[in-house]
Formats: structure tokens, C-alpha cells, sequence
């Protein structure tokens, strides 16, 4: 009988170490086996759990696109397949580019035309444009502004075009949060007297969607819905609205945050990685996301599903003043801009201070940083390693505590690129994209040289 018990045992622990099965933690996401694994993933899980208070890989990882259970929504605001389809071509419509300044840019532009897929949901460019600006080419990147172009008449911002994905977990929005009338932004209403669509209570993507129709010359209302056959779609999205306010500013609104909340990174190697699939990052992007949750502190703004979180913080970097390369129409309110957050709720201590971004696609837009002042990933990551500030602007006090304060070797910095650029980048954004618009428009730009890049004529 001993005998029998001394093989059986053998065998079990002979099992055990060639399957390699490894059970992590008692507060980890219920058991995770992983067969045949190698050191790197089994280290990685361990700094997730490390890093979410014991969670694991579920704290970090995107829902599918349809999972409206699991995306985070505005109240108000319920998502529904019926709004999602309808925002979907009202972000990309060049026809609701119908309140322009200059009559010959009638129709032109779009929401997309500086958050689009090409360039990660964002512009393509160190500074968006929308109404005046001519061209397109392969991702936003050769848009300009005509050199006859009346300066004033350039819908044009002071800051870089944020993305839309992962927005759904933003309460607030624009790099300062000041759009959004709840959560974060309880405590500010003193400084909404220029935002009073903030009273409506609504969360930032929706009070943002509201709010950039007017900003960018967009105009949807009944006529718009009416000439370019949107009424069904409306209908559809909004049966219980009464009809009076059905076709309006608003409406269209919650469409369009309805569809960029559903406009998620979840193909990425990073999330499949997280769901399991081992082998899509390699062992160099494994090494680069062991920096990111462990040493070099990443994690500690960037983190959850979105790798971002809900504060604000300042990193020194330079502004649309820094150079020739920007344009900035408002002077006078240049000075808040360059605040951040300060410049919103006037209070020193949140001067500098910006919007933690979502990491995914960076790669796609080529410029990084609020001032978009830097132009490789690697750029910041050094910049942010050796906490030498670009502005000399931002008081010390006010620096993130992680700035310069991480001391990360040549290695690791390369091995932290590689996973923000190729792990943390979904190449398949072209899903959340139209094949057309009802206007039968080029999009996400109308203009003549637009149309020639984009392959519309």
C-alpha cells in the first residue's frame, strides 16, 4: 500500500511541474491557471495584482464594444444600440458643419475631422483645425491653413485635440475637466458661468457634445434632420422625446457620447494579453509593461481598463506658445489655457496641472503632451525620467511627485516604448468608422483637397 501512495505522488508532483500550473493569490481574479506559461507573464500578473490592490488583470481589462453592462455610462444618458448607430454618422456627418463662419466652408467638416481613426481618434497634428482648414492626406497630418485664410475665421484651439477613446471612463472633459456637471466637477459651480450646459447635470463626454456643436460650428436641428434623412434615426434613438425636442442640439448629443463611449481600445495586444492570449506581446513589450506597473511608476496615474485616472497633474510641459508652429487666436485667455485645471476652479494649487490621457494609440497621432510639444513616445518617457521641465512656468510645489523620480535605465526606457507604442495599439479602430454618411459626403473633411486625399474624387 505504501508503495501505491509513493507513486501516485510521483506522478502528481511529476504532473504538476510539467504542466506549470500556477494559482495566483487569494484576492486575485478567481484562480489563474496559466499552462506552460514563462517567468515574464507569471511576474507581469503579479505586478497587476501588485498594482490594483489585488484585483489582477480584470481591473485593467476594456469590455467589448457591445458589453453595455460594463461601460461606464452616464445615468442620463443609458446607451443604446439605436444611439450608438445614430452618433456613429453624426461624428463623422460633414454635413452638420452647417454654422460656419466663412459660407464657402459650408459642409466641410465634421467632429472627426479632428478626432478620427486614423490618427488614434485624434488630429494628426500638434493642433486640430477644423472650419478653414484644407487637406487631409494620410492621417490629419497635412491638413493646414490656407495662406489667405482670414485668421479669426480659423475654428482653431489653444491646447492638442485629446483622443475619444476610452472617454467613457472620464467623468469630466478637455484637458482642464471643466466640462462635466457632476462627480469631479461637484465643488465648481461657481466657475460655470461660461458653461451653463454643465447645469444640466449631465457627465463630461455628454456635456462636451453638446457644448462643441456651438464651439465648432456644427448645426444639427430639424432642418439637418430633415434634408439629409436622419429622421428615422432620430425617431429610432429617442422614441420617448417629445417630438418638438426631438431633432435638436441636444439629442444629437447623446448620440454622439453614446457612440465614444463604445469606441474602446479592446483589440489591442495589451487586452488580449489581459484575456489570456500570452503570445501577443513579446517578451520585450512584456519587460516595457513590468516598467510600466512596477518601477517606473506608470501606473500610478495610468491605471484601470483606460490607463488613465480622474485627477490632474503637472509635468512642466511647454505650451502653444513655445514656438511658430501654433496658433493662438485668444491671447488674453491664453493664460488660463496654460493653467490647466488652475485656470477652471482659480485655485493655485491646481495651476499646471492637466487631464491624465488614455496611453492607447498614441503611436497614431505623432504628437504627445497637452502642447503636443513632443513627437516620440520615447521623447517623454526621457522627459519625465530625468524631470527637467520644458515651462518655466509651473511652481515645484505643484510637480507630480513621479517627475524625475523614477531613474529608469536606457533598457527599460526602450522596453517601456515598445509596450505604449506597439502593446497598448489597436489596429483595428477602423470598426468604429461609417462606410458612409447619409449626406453622401466625404468625410471626415468635405473640403476640395480633402476629397482628393481621402479618394473621394
Amino acid at each position: 500500500m505504501k508503495k501505491e501512495y509513493f507513486i501516485i505522488l510521483i506522478f502528481v508532483l511529476f504532473s504538476c511541474e510539467k504542466d506549470n500550473y500556477i494559482t495566483i493569490g487569494e484576492n486575485s481574479i478567481d484562480t489563474i491557471l496559466i499552462k506552460n506559461g514563462n517567468g515574464l507573464d507569471k511576474n507581469l500578473i503579479k505586478d497587476l495584482e501588485n498594482a490594483s490592490n489585488g484585483i489582477g488583470v480584470d481591473f485593467f481589462t476594456l469590455p467589448d464594444s457591445d458589453d453595455f453592462a460594463n461601460i461606464p455610462t452616464d445615468p442620463l444618458n443609458p446607451i443604446t444600440v439605436e444611439k450608438i448607430a445614430l452618433g456613429k454618422l453624426l461624428f463623422h456627418e460633414t454635413a452638420t458643419g452647417g454654422n460656419p463662419k466663412i459660407i464657402t466652408n459650408l459642409f466641410a467638416y465634421s467632429c472627426a475631422s479632428c478626432h478620427h481613426a486614423a490618427a488614434g481618434f485624434s488630429s494628426g497634428l500638434r493642433q486640430g483645425i477644423g472650419e478653414v482648414g484644407v487637406g487631409f492626406g494620410g492621417n490629419g497630418n497635412t491638413r493646414i491653413i490656407p495662406q489667405n485664410a482670414i485668421v479669426d475665421s480659423v475654428d482653431i484651439q489653444p491646447i492638442r485635440s485629446p483622443t475619444i477613446l476610452n472617454v467613457a471612463y472620464q467623468d469630466v472633459m478637455l484637458w482642464n475637466g471643466q466640462f462635466g456637471g457632476s462627480g469631479t466637477n461637484i465643488g465648481t459651480e461657481a466657475n460655470w458661468t461660461n458653461i451653463p450646459e454643465n447645469f444640466l447635470g449631465f457627465e463630461g463626454v455628454e456635456i462636451q457634445a453638446i457644448k462643441g456643436q456651438g464651439v465648432h460650428r456644427l448645426l444639427i436641428d430639424s432642418d439637418f434632420v430633415n434634408s439629409f434623412g436622419y429622421t428615422q434615426m432620430f425617431d429610432n434613438a429617442f422614441p420617448d422625446v417629445i417630438i418638438t425636442d426631438r431633432y435638436t442640439t441636444q439629442t444629437a448629443a447623446l448620440a454622439i457620447a453614446a457612440y465614444e463611449r463604445t469606441v474602446l481600445p479592446n483589440q489591442s495586444p495589451w487586452q488580449r494579453w489581459l484575456k489570456g492570449e500570452y503570445s501577443a506581446l513579446s517578451k520585450e513589450e512584456k519587460r516595457g509593461a513590468m516598467v510600466f506597473f512596477g518601477k517606473g511608476r506608470c501606473y500610478e496615474c495610468h491605471t484601470g481598463p483606460a490607463l488613465n485616472d480622474k485627477n490632474f497633474y503637472a509635468f512642466g510641459m511647454g505650451d502653444f506658445d513655445d514656438s511658430v508652429t501654433a496658433l493662438v487666436i485668444d491671447q488674453a485667455g491664453f493664460d488660463n489655457v496654460k493653467k490647466g485645471r488652475g485656470g477652471f476652479t482659480q485655485v493655485s494649487s491646481d495651476n499646471y496641472k492637466f487631464k491624465t490621457p488614455t496611453l492607447y494609440n498614441l503611436i497614431d497621432s505623432g504628437f504627445f503632451g497637452h502642447g503636443g510639444t513632443f513627437t516620440s513616445v520615447k521623447d517623454v518617457i526621457e522627459y519625465k525620467n530625468e524631470g527637467i521641465t520644458q515651462s518655466t512656468e509651473v511652481p515645484t510645489q505643484n510637480l507630480a511627485p513621479q517627475f524625475g523620480a523614477i531613474s529608469l535605465t536606457k533598457k527599460e526606457i526602450d522596453n517601456l516604448t515598445l509596450f505604449i507604442e506597439n502593446g497598448l495599439r489597436d489596429p483595428n479602430l477602423s470598426r468604429y468608422v461609417p462606410l458612409a454618411v447619409n449626406s453622401g459626403n466625404c468625410f471626415p473633411n468635405n473640403d476640395t483637397t480633402s476629397r482628393v486625399d481621402l479618394g473621394c474624387d
